[in-house]
């Protein structure tokens, strides 16, 4: 059964789908400079708007666009949800932590929250061996990983399967593998599948800073002088359907999804297996279930996150199983790295390319470090079909295809 893309919604620091395909074209970047936490320096980061954002915020916006360009009309019953964040509520959690109150997910996406009223200035007390949470057991339930998901299928009136895959930065590419898994076993004909991250945190930041992971000017994917990678917010959820629902509704198509592949190296916690064999794997498996060649492929949008080691690893995968000449592109440069978002970044990007017969260049790329054809300027040409890449901590790897549907 063919499962094809009816509908997308998407926002990064560059903006809406519509805006950040226009602007990624000419190779702009929405990476600057902000000092969100005061306790934190200064770093470049792919903020949406001056201050961090809300993951529900985000998930609103891009849930609206989605349904809005797919031309569904709520309530969907039987829409299946596979929608993964590898943050979570982590910001909402850490604020918490301070005593600063958090607003539940619920409310903006699917009615009245369910928690009881607050009681004190900071929403009640709850003691645990002398030390005080301030908000009530209820409200924390509203902060576990998947109750993202769980909004959404409130908000759209699903009463059909909700999964929340968390898979580092695969988990958007795992999430549409998921909803295609669901239609192709008829669990239902449409879903709702992407992820959504706004990962911008004290904790996040720290982290990777401590793992000399963060850039301190910028994000230059498979640049010889590359510097690390850049954090960034934003996401993309797609309109998935059985072909046959979408042509019987006349609903436009963006491209079909042909296959993924998902491995995982069961190797380092950050760092890539040496030689990329599971993530070898991982292609192979896509393009067999795809019925594709290497040849078949016209770009690549990689994983790109301009960190040493990922860049390095992808360039050898890359090297190793494609011909030379298949373009390779990253928009890390222009988006920031959004880890569990960035998958499903690049999967939107991937169908503008199909639909527009563009390919986007390699945004904050100066100096190639390695040999590979990269996308230096948008380039015009024929696009049938796409790869996307994603690597995750853990070892997570995952490959889909995407090509047009005669």
């Amino acid at each position: 059964m063919d499962v094809v893309v009816t509908g997308i919604g998407l926002v990064s620091a560059l903006g809406s789908l519509e805006t950040s395909w226009k602007k990624l074209l000419v190779g702009e970047s929405g990476i600057q400079g902000h000092q969100p936490f005061l306790e934190l320096k200064p770093r470049p980061l792919g903020l949406i708007d001056s201050q961090p954002a809300d993951l529900i915020t985000l998930m609103r916006r891009v849930l609206a666009d989605a349904l809005q360009d797919a031309n569904l009309t709520l309530p969907l019953p039987d829409c299946g949800i596979a929608i993964g964040s590898s943050r979570g509520f982590q910001a909402n959690l850490e604020l918490l932590l301070t005593g600063v109150r958090s607003t539940p997910p619920y409310p903006p996406l699917g009615g009245n929250s369910e928690a009881p009223p607050p009681t004190g200035p900071l929403g009640g007390s709850q003691k645990q061996e002398g030390r005080e949470f301030p908000i009530p057991h209820a409200e924390f339930v509203h902060f576990l990983p998947h109750m993202g998901a769980i909004a959404v299928a409130r908000a759209i009136g699903s009463t059909g399967p909700v999964l929340a895959p968390m898979a580092a930065c695969a988990t958007g590419i795992w999430s549409i593998a998921q909803a295609v898994e669901l239609i192709q076993t008829g669990l239902c004909q449409r879903a709702i599948a992407g992820a959504v991250e706004a990962p911008i945190t004290p904790l996040t930041l720290t982290g990777f800073n401590r793992m000399g992971a963060l850039a301190t000017t910028g994000c230059y994917p498979f640049d010889r002088d590359r510097e690390g990678l850049v954090l960034g917010e934003g996401g993309a959820l797609f309109v998935l359907e059985s072909a046959d629902l979408a042509m019987s509704r006349g609903a436009q198509i963006y491209g079909r999804v042909s296959g993924f592949g998902l491995t995982n190296d069961a190797c380092y916690g950050n760092a890539p297996e040496i030689g990329g064999k599971s993530a070898i794997a991982a292609v192979n498996q896509c393009l067999k279930r795809s019925n594709l060649s290497t040849f078949d492929i016209d770009c690549i949008h990689a994983h790109g996150t301009a960190t040493e080691l990922n860049d390095q690893h992808e360039a050898l995968l890359i090297h190793k199983l494609f011909p030379f000449g298949v373009a390779v592109s990253s928009t890390k440069g222009g988006t920031g790295h959004t880890l569990g978002a960035s998958g499903a970044l690049g999967i939107a990007f991937c169908l503008m390319s199909i639909k527009q017969q563009i390919l986007l260049p390699c945004t904050g790329m100066r100096q190639p470090g390695f040999e590979l054809d990269f996308v230096r300027c948008a380039r015009s040409t024929k696009v049938r079909n796409t790869v996307g890449l994603s690597f995750g901590f853990g070892g997570q790897n995952a490959a889909i295809a995407l090509s047009q549907y005669s």
